[in-house]
C-alpha cells in the first residue's frame, strides 16, 4: 500500500504528535518489529499499548510518534504497511 496526494500538511502543523494504530496478527514480535521500522525515521523511546482482539488472533498496537513533515508521515504509513504482519495501519 503506497501512501499518494495525502493532505496531511493541509490538515496539521508540523512537528506534532500523532498517534499510529497498527493492526497486525497476534504474534509477539509485532510491536518489537514496528518500533525497529519507526527508529530510523523518528528515533524515539517508544513505549506502545497493545489490545488483542475478542478471539485473541489481532493486536491492535498504539504508538505515539513525533513527526516532523508530511514526507517523514508517508513513510511512515507506507513502511508500517510493508510489515508481512501487519494488516492495517491508521
Amino acid at each position: 500500500m503506497t501512501v499518494k496526494n495525502t493532505h496531511f500538511d493541509e490538515l496539521l502543523d508540523f512537528p506534532c504528535q500523532q498517534t499510529f494504530k497498527v493492526m497486525g496478527l497476534a504474534q509477539e514480535d509485532l510491536p518489537t518489529r514496528i518500533i525497529e521500522v519507526l527508529q530510523p525515521i523518528a528515533p524515539n523511546d517508544y513505549s506502545p499499548t497493545i489490545k488483542p482482539s475478542s478471539k485473541g488472533t489481532y493486536h491492535a498496537v498504539s504508538i505515539r510518534v513525533t513527526v516532523t513533515s508530511k514526507e517523514q508521515m508517508e513513510q511512515i504509513y507506507n513502511e508500517l504497511s510493508a510489515i508481512d504482519i501487519v494488516r492495517y495501519v491508521l
